[in-house]
């Protein structure tokens, strides 16, 4: 029916899907949570550093 080396091929394609599976799933979920915690960190830090010229212009004035 099978021979050995078909059964490696098999077993090599299945491994292969199983991971391109699981990485397209980490790639779905994890990826767009991390880029949102970037932007919205990133927008914080900008919101924060124009209150602070906001206040150290209204200390000079």
């Amino acid at each position: 029916m099978f021979e050995f080396d078909q059964y490696l091929g098999f077993l090599a394609f299945l491994t292969i899907l199983t991971m391109g599976f699981w990485l397209m799933i980490f790639l779905m979920a994890i990826l767009p949570y991390w880029i949102g915690g970037s932007i919205q960190e990133m927008l914080k830090e900008k919101k924060e550093k124009k209150r602070r010229e906001k206040e150290a212009k209204e200390l000079h004035s």
